[in-house]
């Protein structure tokens, strides 16, 4: 069975539409398949994965910017012995 399709009209305004298209030329894809995607993606049943909030671990000090912190040092301050 043959799938039909729908043609649209979409506005999209002009900064955007650059951006898509340096994206599309950078993928080696044409604008038409990332919207495609981006719809699809909108659509399906699965929520995007979400992005885990990153925590780094802060080094506390009585005069902040004093500290001269090479890679061994850091070392220490984050795994004490």
């Amino acid at each position: 069975m043959a799938e039909w399709a729908m043609r649209t009209t979409v506005d999209i305004p002009d900064a955007l539409y650059r951006r898509l298209k340096a994206r599309a030329a950078t993928e080696g894809t044409s604008a038409k398949a990332l919207i495609l995607a981006g719809v699809t993606q909108v659509l399906s049943d699965q929520a995007p994965a979400r992005r885990r909030k990153l925590k780094l671990p802060l080094i506390k000090s009585r005069q902040p910017g004093s500290l001269h912190l090479d890679n061994a040092r850091i070392y220490d301050l984050l795994f004490p012995a």
